[in-house]
């Protein structure tokens, strides 16, 4: 005898995504604000208006939390596309300056996921683990950039790796954060001298 096919109520599954997009959202502003290690579940369900159970059932434990909001953080990031975009110029100033404002937006917009995670990490269970998964598309990017320049000309004067490694100095989120948040730079006057620094720095 046939089983009877599960009915999936398309509003029900619509309001599931929205409880989960509100969880995790007030569970990435909790985290960024007060770090990982001083938020409980209890904490995240009261800021999302739902009961833990709720927490529980739609997103799992803590731990699963933060692994959703590196999960989203990363693909919310426009990676893929900036790359795309930034793989067809043919100068190195032009990729340079994409690279610059590309990596702005990117630890702009996601600037609370990057707090949020910088915060767990002396806690969370498997921190470097946590933060190489975080960053490994972001490392990848900018290995590729790197590649990409030693393909123009002038190609940059020091080798691929030393390309690759300054390319991460100056924009992976600790440059932008050093600048911006410990130092008090407007995001503008930091994506203007990132850009201008690396141009020269790699004649």
């Amino acid at each position: 005898m046939p089983s009877k096919r599960r009915y999936v109520s398309p509003l029900r599954e619509q309001a599931a995504a929205r409880t989960r997009a509100l969880i995790l959202g007030q569970a990435t502003e909790l985290f960024a604000e007060h770090g990982y290690g001083r938020v409980t579940v209890a904490d995240i369900a009261s800021a999302a208006g739902v009961a833990s159970k709720t927490v529980f059932a739609s997103v799992g434990s803590k731990s699963d939390i933060l692994n959703r909001i590196v999960d989203q953080g990363v693909i919310a990031s426009g990676y893929e596309q900036a790359m795309e975009d930034l793989l067809v110029l043919r100068t190195p100033e032009s990729v340079l300056k994409a690279l610059a404002h590309g990596t702005r937006m990117g630890n702009e917009g996601q600037f609370a996921v990057h707090e949020a995670i910088r915060k767990a990490l002396p806690v969370h269970e498997d921190g470097e683990a946590l933060w190489e998964r975080a960053t490994a598309a972001y490392r990848d990017a900018l290995h590729a950039t790197a590649h990409h320049l030693h393909h123009l000309t002038p190609a940059p004067s020091h080798s691929l790796k030393e390309t690759a490694d300054l390319l991460w100095y100056w924009f992976g989120p600790t440059g932008w954060r050093t600048l911006v948040v410990e130092n008090g730079w407007s995001w503008d006057r930091a994506e203007e001298v990132l850009y201008r620094t690396s141009v020269a720095t790699l004649r």
